[in-house]
């Protein structure tokens, strides 16, 4: 839901057309990407704080017994206590608050379906998580994810959830006007493979600001120096998907959950972003510092 899958980019800026040509202000680059005004950001920033502040107040639910449902329960619920509107329940058809992606689950986890391999949508001990809200505040999109464990997890799935981490912070240690989209994906793919894990490739994060999708496509892997160049005002997500396996994903017959073709484990982490004069900011911090521990 946050990213997309490349080959679908098309379809869904068509979709969001009228809106990117009707209601937005600003110039465009010459790569189809939104450059926005510095008023600009507190929109973002007040649409990202309430979605990280909701994933702050899931965590202490994941536990062993939790149901994915129970937890989407909870996000649909605190979205309506705060007033703002879920960017996700009806987009293209989907019915949820959240997506929930246990374990070798990419992305786009399905809260209430059963877990892939499993009878149930029960989460159990020594799972781990990715939980993703975004949500619309006057008009503004605020995007997230980051994982969760169950009880105590192997070493290896920790290890996964650090370098998943470690990548995502690389990749925003890159974003300064005048470096490009290929040196967030040097960043970010260096560091997974150096530590023996793999970089999705079927999935990618994404513009956004007034509208959930929009140009650019933001690659985690690539080469340094490469693709548009970086600019103030610019606003998107960096969400790497990383393997302990291959990076090969497939796509379940809902259409939506992605699981790892090797079912190795996947981890992803995700902030929305925008560039500054001298870096970027992150909209998505968590109010209680729980991002990442």
């Amino acid at each position: 839901m946050r990213h997309w899958q490349i080959p679908a980019i098309a379809p869904i800026l068509r979709a969001n057309q009228r809106c990117e040509l009707d209601d937005l202000r600003g110039r465009v680059t010459k790569d189809g990407i939104r450059i926005y005004e510095d008023a600009d950001f507190a929109g973002m920033r007040a649409a990202g704080q309430i979605a990280a502040q909701i994933l702050d107040d899931v965590g202490p639910l994941v536990v062993a017994g939790v149901t994915t449902a129970a937890l989407d329960d909870f996000i649909r619920n605190e979205v309506a206590r705060v007033g703002v509107v879920s960017a996700t329940i009806g987009y293209r058809g989907y019915q949820h608050a959240s997506c929930i992606s246990v374990n070798h689950v990419v992305c786009h986890g399905i809260p209430g379906s059963k877990v892939p391999g499993r009878s149930s949508d029960m989460i159990q001990e020594g799972d781990i998580l990715n939980i993703d809200v975004t949500v619309i505040v006057d008009g503004w999109f605020g995007d997230s994810s980051r994982m969760y464990t169950a009880g105590n997890v192997k070493p290896f799935a920790q290890r996964l959830i650090k370098v998943t981490h470690e990548c995502l912070m690389r990749g925003i240690a890159a974003v300064k006007p005048g470096n490009t989209f290929g040196d967030i994906g040097f960043a970010i793919q260096s560091f997974a493979e150096e530590n023996r894990c793999s970089v999705v490739r079927d999935f990618c994060g994404h513009g956004l600001g007034r509208v959930f999708h929009a140009p650019p496509n933001v690659l985690h892997y690539g080469r340094a120096g490469t693709g548009p160049v970086l600019e103030e005002g610019m606003f998107f997500t960096i969400e790497p998907m990383i393997n302990l396996g291959r990076p090969e994903t497939k796509v379940l017959a809902d259409e939506w959950t992605a699981i790892t073709r090797d079912k190795s484990l996947s981890a992803q982490f995700e902030h929305s972003i925008g560039v500054t004069a001298t870096g970027c900011e992150i909209f998505t911090t968590s109010p209680k510092g729980l991002f990442f521990s």
